[in-house]
């Protein structure tokens, strides 16, 4: 059975990803790792991290990288995204932090960064950090269906993983349809929009990551290191 591994908020942690991949190296199946952003943060120097993803040790999975929350915030204080400054992890966390990430990482690593990309899509899913609406889009199982739904619409996919949120759950819309009443100079006019059976999915951070059986359809909740992994989680 053919599966992703769908990994996020490592934040420069390498002995994270080592076990991550430890893990992987005894799992059945595993073709694909997807690594969705946060590949830094403000708590410890990210290089050597950076440097495995960048050059895969010998056995290792080869990661597909996409850029997160923290390498969007990194990237606009140090000039990458035009005029933008780092202003979101400013206001929220103060300038020390912003000090903090900057040193975290060797300006060497920047161009690699900036050309990772936003997202991507595979067969009917979207691998996105937050969602198609923005980088730092914070989807939960609390979440409203109608957001949901506009997310997922936006990029015409069955499927959305996310990693924003750091959560791990499985929400499913299970059809149905919308309807709407438009009023205007002609009248009043019903309108009906069918909603397929569509899935969002966060798929945790750091040593909770996710796989997803591509035949079966089914997500499998993981935590790394871990003697017994549990089985697929709740569908909310």
């Amino acid at each position: 059975m053919e599966r992703w591994a769908l990994v996020s908020g490592l934040r420069g942690d390498l002995e994270t990803y080592d076990l991550i991949q430890r893990d992987l190296k005894k799992t059945r199946g595993v073709t694909a790792l997807f690594v969705l952003g946060d590949l830094v943060g403000p708590e410890r120097n990210c290089d050597a991290l950076l440097d495995r993803l960048k050059n895969p040790h010998r056995g290792d999975l080869k990661p597909d990288c996409i850029y997160g929350w923290w390498e969007e915030q990194l990237l606009a204080e140090r000039g990458f995204r035009g005029e933008r400054k780092a202003d979101a992890l400013r206001l929220s966390q103060g300038e020390d932090t912003v000090s903090a990430l900057l040193n975290t990482v060797n300006p060497s690593h920047l161009k690699w960064l900036a050309s990772l990309q936003f997202g991507f899509i595979e067969l009917d899913c979207a691998l996105i950090h937050g969602s198609s609406s923005d980088v730092g889009d914070n989807l939960t199982a609390e979440t409203s269906p109608l957001i949901l739904l506009d997310r997922l619409t936006r990029l015409n996919v069955n499927r959305l993983f996310t990693a924003r949120s750091t959560k791990q759950f499985h929400l499913e819309l299970t059809g149905g349809g919308i309807n709407s009443q438009v009023k205007d100079l002609n009248g009043k006019r019903e309108q009906q929009q069918e909603v397929p059976k569509r899935s969002v999915i966060g798929i945790g951070a750091g040593l909770n990551y996710t796989l997803y059986d591509i035949g079966s359809d089914k997500t499998h909740f993981l935590t790394a290191g871990s003697k017994t992994n549990p089985k697929g989680k709740g569908f909310a």
